[in-house]
């Protein structure tokens, strides 16, 4: 398949999805050509793009809280999961009960590193993410050690459409979430960065996880998340009020700054419940 035909298929997808975007994602498409930076992938390209028609629909909302999840169903919501299609549910890993957005296992033999996503149907660059989470229960068959009470908020994401068949996460900003394993420190709000780098402290970061400040939070209570994003100038992770990481121009690998994108909530083999989703639109110019 050719790059014109590449081009075509996702940005078609991409326009279907976000028809406010047309305009200004086709000139930018089109410079993208001009310049032949044939190195980034179209699907990595869109996903960067996909932040410039954020002003136009998200100013309606400034200063609101938007309720990401309505409590009853997962109806703005689409499920990514490795080894299937966009859209497929397996085993019905993501479903809502007692009005919260439960990930579970109950019906799999083994977690066998299908490693999930919900994504929210619009993306966002400007705003504060707010949503409380715990675990509970015990981890599926088969999962990782490193997986035993984690999960992740991913921000300034791909969309699913653009993830391959068998691609683990999406080239995202992930803010980890761990629970405390009943004794010993193990922090919660920490980065780790599919695809992505990070400067922190002046610096290029290319460790894949870097650790929080956070507190540890043992057995299954409520957990309050934050996470105020302002494009790719700064990112903040906050947990329980307390401001435990701070970073600044996230970027794909290659360097390109990523100014928004999408949101998803991770399924990696441990229970985990999600509630109170919402997001809050920032103003750009908002220190």
């Amino acid at each position: 398949m050719t790059n014109q035909n590449r081009m075509n298929r996702h940005f078609l997808c991409f326009l279907s999805l976000n028809p406010m975007a047309t305009g200004v994602v086709a000139v930018n498409l089109e410079n993208y050509f001009c310049m032949k930076r044939s190195n980034l992938p179209i699907s990595l390209l869109i996903t960067v793009l996909t932040f410039a028609y954020l002003p136009t629909s998200a100013n309606d909302h400034k200063g609101k809280w938007i309720q990401l999840f309505n409590g009853k169903d997962l109806s703005d919501w689409t499920v990514k999961i490795r080894g299937h299609e966009v859209g497929i549910n397996h085993h019905d890993t993501f479903a809502v009960q007692d009005g919260v957005i439960r990930v579970s296992y109950d019906k799999y033999d083994t977690f066998d590193e299908t490693f999930g996503h919900l994504f929210y149907k619009a993306p966002f660059s400007h705003y504060l993410f707010r949503a409380e989470y715990r675990f509970l229960g015990e981890q599926a068959n088969g999962g990782p050690g490193w997986a035993f009470r984690n999960s992740g908020v991913m921000i300034h994401g791909q969309t699913p459409e653009t993830m391959t068949k068998d691609q683990d996460f999406p080239n995202s900003i992930e803010v980890q979430l761990l629970g405390g394993k009943g004794e010993g420190k193990r922090t919660t709000g920490n980065l780790c960065t599919p695809g992505t780098d990070v400067i922190m402290d002046g610096k290029l970061l290319k460790r894949h996880c870097l650790s929080s400040n956070s507190k540890t939070y043992h057995g299954d209570q409520w957990v309050t998340l934050e996470i105020e994003v302002m494009g790719s100038k700064s990112i903040k992770h906050i947990i329980n009020g307390e401001t435990v990481m701070e970073y600044t121009n996230p970027q794909l690998d290659d360097g390109t700054l990523l100014e928004g994108g999408t949101i998803s909530l991770q399924s990696e083999s441990h229970p985990v419940e999600f509630r109170k989703v919402e997001l809050k639109v920032l103003g750009k110019g908002k220190k």
